[in-house]
């Protein structure tokens, strides 16, 4: 700061980057701006925020510490700048129309819950928008599931086609009213409407039928959750066999009624992002079974768009708010698009004529370490940018193939796309490629190379070769623990720990029990689970007994076990018990002998099917990570620092503990915790031998609460610094983040 008297005039440019535009910053500095008797101007251009303020110095400097004191709370301010220029005497304090042009940095910001002032007005029988479904201000509304381009303004928005009525446009022009430059402004007389009645599609909702609603990010297909037979008949429809659905609760005081919800759980639940939470379900309601099958949590969400409020007060209890789409397919957005795609599903549309220009899910967090863990990036969170250390090459990162996202690399912001899905089919993979289009369109992006997994037969990686752009590949579980790091701004050397199910290993095998030692851009595998193999591949993700099968035969023999008749050995029993049979075991065993369609894996993943299918609770995976999650819940109420063996990496000795418990018939709940406890053992004995003390944990094993807290404790009494993912799934959702961090290291 310059040593003037403080009445001297001076100028001061603030460069502001992040999620500020759409929120209400440029009326707050005018505000500011004016409430100080400074002149200057403020706009929104493709890089930021940008203000010039005038005046005495002193008020200068303190329009400088208030700007980032009292911001709008929607706003996210990555980096800012500022300089000081000479006085140009200016005469008032303006709001510039937005610039375009330059290198486009800014955030784009995600859609935003509807806001106190907004609901209030929403249910005001004065208010001109009384019951209209479509109110919003700067502080709420629909922001990247309408956006064409950046700078945001209307003309590049979906609401483009809306001409603003009178008293909307004297909203849209004054500074001081608070849908000053609100793009989706609108009311009954100029904006969009609906198709159909409110009324109607709660009728229907309560005659259990099946509502496809078009909401912000796309159409959501709604059943009544206490109607078992409305449940199956979605399920059957939507060929979702098991995989739990989510549910909207009218109110909080509702969702407190079904679900234990802590203060920091209920802060999420009413947080501008306004995700689905997985909270632990109150015992004895009447919520039907099929709603969650065997999961152990409830994934709840409060209404998050006016359309939302106006139908949860026609539907006083939960309902169920699941994609619109069929299992493994994108969502539908548009009218036609959804009349056609879920004709076979829905028996009552309500649909409006707002475009939705992209798909966006609902977002799914949970609470792990007393913070958000974000286990699908979508609604509430994307597109915000990940702003990291050094600035990163200028390429596109096309992911994996489970949870797919795509991301780009944006001086030092990687910008991460929503939630896309599984790439299995064919309607994926062109979802896939819009969201690529979409990404690099907006940012008005030419990527120089395109990053991808090692994999060859991951629809992504198949995409980067066809792209005609130069490919670079990267290890999958590297990737895991470089997005980790990456969002906690962690950098080496440390030890990162990558478990999940399944990844393409630099040896061609299938890894997913990782150690690696971390140094620059250096990742250097220091210790794996000991390698087992997979009876038919793929298959063995699925029939988890199969991977029990595997060890069982490793650790206690072939057919020409003493114990074994006609080519079964003895543990065969304890298979049959969770659904395998003679003959299923003979193929396997006989595959496993010959070494004929076997596939070798360090899985962790792998591990927690095979011990849940060896304890009975789980003979398959109906949905991805079914028994694991099953094991997880099956430790209960039980805590105990007992543990099965598992020194380094070796799952003999734990196999043949875990045996003899079950024969034994040691409580399933100790044999949960036990097995997890090991798991913990193992991750501490391998960062006391790398010599390290910060520890980073990725992969989609750790979406395990109890593994991912205990782990965390054990090692922080220890002195290690432990970092987990929050704003990034620890699943396959934040590999394409990790990409493009690793190629940053080494460009």
């Amino acid at each position: 700061m310059s040593m003037v008297s403080p009445d001297t005039t001076q100028r001061l440019r603030i460069t502001l980057r992040g999620a500020v535009q759409g929120v209400g910053f440029r009326p707050f500095v005018y505000r500011l701006a004016t409430q100080l008797s400074l002149t200057g101007w403020v706009l929104n251009s493709s890089g930021g925020l940008v203000v010039e303020v005038e005046g005495p110095g002193e008020r200068v400097r303190e329009f400088a510490k208030r700007i980032e004191r009292e911001k709008p709370a929607a706003s996210v301010v990555t980096a800012r700048a500022s300089a000081w220029l000479s006085p140009e005497n200016s005469a008032s304090f303006e709001i510039h129309f937005s610039e375009a042009g330059a290198v486009k940095t800014v955030n784009v910001l995600p859609d935003l819950a509807t806001c106190p002032d907004c609901l209030k007005e929403l249910l005001d029988p004065n208010n001109r928008r009384f019951l209209y479904p479509f109110t919003n201000c700067t502080h709420c509304g629909p922001r990247y599931t309408i956006v064409f381009d950046i700078p945001y303004d209307r003309r590049n928005t979906a609401m483009r086609r809306f001409e603003l009525c009178s008293k909307c446009r004297y909203e849209y022009d004054n500074p001081l009213d608070r849908r000053f430059h609100a793009q989706p402004n609108a009311c009954p007389v100029c904006g969009p409407k609906l198709d159909g009645t409110i009324q109607e599609a709660a009728a229907a909702i309560r005659d259990g039928k099946i509502v496809a609603l078009k909401g912000i990010g796309g159409f959501q297909l709604l059943v009544e959750a206490r109607q078992a037979e409305a449940v199956a008949r979605l399920r059957e429809r939507k060929h979702r066999e098991e995989k739990p659905f989510a549910l909207m609760m009218p109110s909080l005081e509702m969702a407190g009624q079904y679900c234990k919800i802590s203060p920091a759980e209920i802060e999420l639940l009413q947080s501008r992002a306004a995700p689905i939470v997985l909270l632990q379900p109150k015992p004895g309601t009447d919520i039907a079974p099929n709603v969650a099958h065997c999961s152990p949590y409830l994934g709840i969400m409060l209404p998050y768009s006016p359309l939302h409020h106006l139908l949860m007060r026609e539907c006083p209890f939960p309902i169920i708010a699941t994609s619109g789409n069929y299992s493994d397919e994108p969502i539908a957005i548009g009218n036609e698009e959804a009349r056609t795609r879920l004709a076979e599903i829905a028996d009552h549309f309500l649909m409006h004529n707002r475009p939705v220009v992209r798909a966006c899910d609902d977002s799914v967090v949970r609470l792990t370490r007393g913070r958000a863990g974000v286990l699908r990036r979508a609604r509430g969170y994307a597109p915000l940018g990940i702003r990291v250390k050094r600035e990163v090459p200028p390429v596109l990162a096309v992911g994996g193939h489970l949870k797919s996202t795509v991301a780009i690399g944006v001086g030092n912001d990687i910008f991460l796309s929503q939630h896309i899905g599984d790439l299995d089919t064919l309607e994926a993979r062109h979802a896939f490629e819009r969201a690529i289009d979409d990404l690099c369109r907006l940012y008005s992006f030419q990527p120089e190379a395109v990053v991808c997994d090692l994999h060859p037969d991951y629809a992504s990686t198949q995409w980067a070769e066809k792209s005609g752009l130069p490919v670079i590949r990267v290890q999958h579980h590297q990737a895991h623990v470089a997005a980790c790091a990456a969002e906690n701004e962690v950098e080496g050397p440390y030890v990162g720990v990558s478990w999940d199910g399944t990844g393409y290993g630099l040896d061609g095998a299938m890894w997913g029990g990782e150690f690696f030692y971390v140094n620059g851009d250096g990742f250097n595998r220091i210790q794996h689970l000991r390698p087992f193999q997979l009876p038919g591949g793929d298959t063995a993700v699925r029939q988890g007994w199969r991977s029990a099968a595997s060890l069982l035969f490793e650790v206690f023999g072939s057919s020409k076990d003493a114990n074994a008749r006609n080519g079964v050995p003895h543990f065969s029993p304890l298979l049959r018990e969770v659904g395998t049979t003679d003959s299923d075991l003979t193929k396997i065993f006989s595959m496993l002998s010959r070494g004929i369609n076997v596939v070798s894996t360090t899985s962790v993943g792998r591990l927690f099917d095979a011990v849940a299918a060896i304890t009975g609770l789980a003979h398959e995976n109906r949905f991805e990570g079914q028994a694991a999650m099953l094991l997880e819940n099956e430790i209960g109420a039980v805590r105990t620092e007992e543990s099965y063996s598992l020194r380094s990496g070796n799952w003999d000795p734990l196999i043949r503990e875990v045996m003899g418990d079950v024969e034994t018939g040691v409580d399933r709940p100790l044999i949960a915790a036990r097995f997890h406890n090991a798991l913990v053992e193992w991750i501490l004995e391998v960062a006391a031998t790398a010599g390290l003390r910060q520890v980073v944990l990725s992969g989609g094993v750790f979406q395990n609460r109890y593994l991912v807290e205990r782990a965390a404790a054990k090692l922080e009494s220890a002195g290690y610094q432990v970092f987990t993912h929050h704003s990034v799934p620890p699943n396959d959702g934040g590999i394409a983040l990790g990409q493009i961090a690793i190629e940053s290291l080494q460009g």
